[in-house]
């Protein structure tokens, strides 16, 4: 019931006292798990739409990709859950840093929820942007059936990119408000991984991530690589220039696609392994560097450079 009280107050919101160890304890127990809470309405939806496909003799599911998918969500449920405490924690300790502190009020949800939201732009930018990062996003877009299994997709190791929302904390808002922002952020992004929703009113077009509009994002096409960054508005690629509507049928994954569909380990680590394969066969300084901080479209050019030396090097040889 104080949980109740205290969200639906509206009185003095900065200046709120700190947090203690002790009530972080009580936090880690109360703070709602949205997550786990819609769970079975996800796996409801899930099957829905697997059965429809089948049904309908779509070819949206792939068995070994939706095992794949299914044990790559529930290892990310496991590891979010061993984190959950460590997370909060480390909100709590940027929550009493500032002086700013605001107090846990159901309001602050809504300006929480826009900047958390740009700076997951960024994140979920960054992450194509770079091979390491990438390497932690990859997951995500290697299915190449797009189905609402595909947004179990969620790397193991994803939780690295929470220094990106480090300076929404730094904004004060309540370590509660923030954790429940996260999860309502990761649960919108569910219903977008379909293909059964197509395009909506031009309105919701214009300012929401819809199905439509990330279903571009998952496209392989060069006209689509790197496109609508957006998870719950997509105004903001609008903004920086990353709009791309969805025209042509998208075609999903990644440019390479990874074989050993079943196995989530594979799934979740075969970049990390290539960029470890990679940095061991460089050359110099320089080029371990791009191999794991590049672009992986400059990754992937350098690799072709090298093939191609490589090449002349035997013809050469040989002649």
């Amino acid at each position: 019931m104080d949980f109740i009280k205290n969200l639906l107050s509206v009185g003095t919101i900065f200046g709120a006292p700190e947090i203690s160890n002790e009530q972080i304890v009580d936090l880690t127990k109360t703070a709602p798990n949205l997550i786990v809470w819609a769970v079975p309405v996800m796996l409801l939806l899930t099957g829905l739409e697997m059965w429809f496909s089948h049904h309908n003799d779509h070819d949206h599911y792939h068995k070994d990709e939706t095992i794949g998918s299914t044990l790559v969500g529930l290892g990310s449920l496991v590891v979010s859950a061993a984190l959950k405490f460590g997370l909060i924690y480390l909100t709590v300790l940027v929550y009493n840093l500032v002086p700013w502190r605001m107090e846990l009020s159901w309001w602050t949800l809504l300006p929480c929820y826009i900047i958390y939201d740009l700076a997951s732009y960024w994140a979920h930018r960054v992450s194509h942007e770079s091979r390491l990062f990438w390497a932690t996003h990859v997951v995500h877009h290697s299915a190449e059936h797009y189905n609402l299994t595909v947004s179990y997709r969620l790397s193991w190791i994803q939780h690295i990119k929470v220094i990106f929302f480090m300076p929404v904390m730094l904004l004060g808002f309540h370590p509660v408000i923030f954790f429940v922002t996260n999860q309502l952020a990761t649960l919108f992004q569910f219903m977008q991984h379909t293909e059964y929703i197509r395009r909506l009113h031009p309105a919701l077009e214009y300012i929401f991530a819809t199905p439509s509009n990330h279903r571009v994002h998952h496209g392989s096409q060069e006209k689509y690589i790197d496109k609508n960054f957006g998870a719950t508005f997509i105004f903001w690629d609008r903004i920086f220039n990353t709009y791309t509507p969805e025209e042509e049928q998208v075609i999903y994954g990644i440019t390479t696609n990874i074989d050993k569909k079943a196995n989530p380990l594979h799934i979740n680590f075969h970049e990390l392994n290539d960029i470890v394969r990679d940095v061991r066969q460089s050359k110099n300084l320089r080029e371990a560097w791009m191999y794991t901080f590049g672009s992986p479209i400059t990754v992937y050019n350098l690799k072709l450079k090298a093939a191609h030396e490589a090449q002349q090097r035997e013809l050469e040889m040989a002649s």
